[in-house]
């Protein structure tokens, strides 16, 4: 076990939705039998709150996939923007053509008590999942939905369950995948009432 980033603080359950409720890209990575792997998802989304859910498209040809389904568990890592060129490295290699590649696209990873996924460094929120098996959605749709079991953020940029952006250095900023290569960052927020 490796200890979490200092700036790494736990992020209530009932708060887990709002790491990922602003749309980013995620990095979705998985282990089994000693083995891990880290891949982009573009397609990721919050999906209930009690218990915290989410959802993310993972295809069949990825070997991510094959690491979930056979362990039952898998965690998404919101990345900022200094891993904009990992971010697509790992979406557009395969670990079954490169099985080097979290090194090849300089990952790093550290792990928590009690498992064995990875979770990448450089990220500024982190949702350890639990799979909700739902076999006719991961057949048909490549859609598989995730109980969160824990999460954490990068306090310099999530304060008190939100996103500060707005205050934070441009660093911190999650990325948002267009297509093409092409990432945007968060940008300024806009707060409207109360």
């Amino acid at each position: 076990m490796t200890t979490l980033p200092a700036f790494c603080t736990p992020v209530p359950l009932d708060k887990a939705y709002r790491l990922l409720n602003h749309g980013p890209t995620v990095l979705v990575s998985s282990a089994h039998a000693g083995e891990h792997n880290v891949m982009a998802a573009a397609w990721s989304m919050p999906l209930d709150f009690s218990p915290p859910k989410v959802t993310v498209v993972i295809d069949k040809a990825t070997r991510t996939r094959a690491l979930v389904e056979d362990s039952g568990w898998f965690a998404l890592n919101v990345p900022a923007r200094g891993l904009a060129q990992a971010t697509l490295g790992v979406g557009s290699d395969s670990a079954a053509t490169m099985p080097d590649k979290l090194q090849h696209h300089g990952i790093q990873t550290f792990a928590v008590e009690d498992s064995e996924l990875p979770l990448v460094q450089g990220c500024v929120g982190w949702l350890l999942c639990k799979l909700v098996p739902e076999p006719h959605n991961q057949q048909t749709y490549d859609l598989f939905i995730g109980e969160v079991t824990q999460a954490w953020a990068d306090r310099r940029v999530f304060v008190n369950g939100h996103w500060e952006f707005d205050k934070a250095p441009d660093a911190l900023r999650t990325l948002h995948y267009v297509a093409g290569g092409q990432f945007f960052v968060i940008g300024e927020g806009v707060k409207v009432g109360a």
